[in-house]
């Protein structure tokens, strides 16, 4: 399979990884199957898909939090290892971190909130107790919180303040690489769009490189430099965000367009509807072929017997994995 190639020396690479879970009497979910992926230093890339499409999956293996299947992942070209001791995650743990999904279910309810954003530090450095407590103020009033915040418990939060908790808990070791794993999906509207400028605002100040996961587009394009589409565990479309998203060439990457609301409700009715069909396979039995043949509109004969490799279009930044473009 062909690997994205950056300008930029890659600061994470993944190499044709892959994560299955064993369901005994050899079966196996097949969550994340031979995908390559590089994101350069301080750029942001967005990986969409559907629900069950693996995304966060591949942001867990990618940090180690799964052992890797199959595959590498190379940190400033260091192959990182398949399953990592606890000597790998305590080194690694200052320089890669995850943001996320659920702020209700990430945070210890029976720590302070001072407890839960200096504990990285506690466990990572050998900083004294007062210069903890410092930078964790410094980090309460960075996430828009206060310093007497420390004291309190999650359950005395909304839903945005305990993800602005999060965000605080995985930054303050000041890492280079940070996954956000759908950060803003439990949080009402009203407060995406803050927690979204504070990771923007942060990710310049701090000079993060980011892999954003959601299943929103519209809110992707916004924030990423480059768009990486997932389906059903595997990667079938990679580009600059406007791109990917206002001109899609995958029919998968159509669909999900297609599928994001238009804010503006005339063009919402103007539009042509893109519609799947059939159901998603099981990652338990993959068909052969495109794994998407039995629901795309656009599918061929050869659609169903090889399966399509990500392919580049007009130079090297543009992937698709679609027979239409071989």
């Amino acid at each position: 399979m062909n690997s994205p190639q950056r300008a930029n020396a890659p600061l994470v690479e993944a190499e044709q990884l892959s994560k299955y879970f064993d369901l005994g009497g050899g079966q196996r979910v097949h969550a994340v199957e031979d995908v390559s992926l590089a994101v350069a230093p301080r750029e942001i890339v967005g990986l969409v898909g559907e629900s069950g499409s693996g995304k966060s999956t591949f942001g867990k293996t990618l940090l180690g939090l799964y052992p890797k299947s199959a595959g590498r992942v190379r940190y400033r070209g260091e192959a990182l290892p398949g399953r990592y001791s606890p000597a790998d995650f305590r080194r690694l743990a200052k320089k890669m971190q995850m943001i996320f999904q659920d702020p209700y279910a990430s945070l210890n309810p029976r720590m302070t909130v001072g407890e839960i954003i200096g504990e990285g530090l506690r466990l990572h450095t050998d900083l004294p107790k007062p210069e903890i407590n410092r930078r964790v103020a410094a980090w309460l009033d960075r996430v828009g919180l206060t310093g007497d915040h420390g004291s309190r418990y999650p359950h005395e939060f909304s839903g945005g303040q305990r993800q602005r908790i999060g965000i605080a808990r995985a930054l303050i070791l000041e890492p280079e690489f940070v996954v956000c794993d759908e950060p803003v999906s439990a949080l009402d509207v009203s407060v995406q769009a803050q927690v979204v400028n504070l990771l923007g605002e942060l990710k310049e100040s701090l000079g993060l490189t980011l892999l954003f996961i959601a299943h929103d587009l519209s809110m992707v394009r916004h924030v990423s430099d480059r768009m990486a589409v997932m389906y059903l565990g595997s990667l079938v479309e990679i580009g600059a965000a406007d791109a990917v998203y206002f001109e899609p060439k995958h029919p998968y990457t159509e669909l999900l367009v297609g599928s994001n609301p238009e804010p503006d409700p005339k063009a919402e009715r103007a539009r042509g509807a893109v519609e799947a069909q059939g159901e998603i396979p099981s990652p338990v039995n993959i068909p052969p072929g495109c794994r998407f043949a039995g629901r795309c509109p656009k599918v061929m004969d050869i659609c169903r017997q090889s399966t399509p490799e990500l392919t580049p279009l007009r130079d090297a930044n543009r992937l698709v994995a679609c027979h239409l473009y071989a």
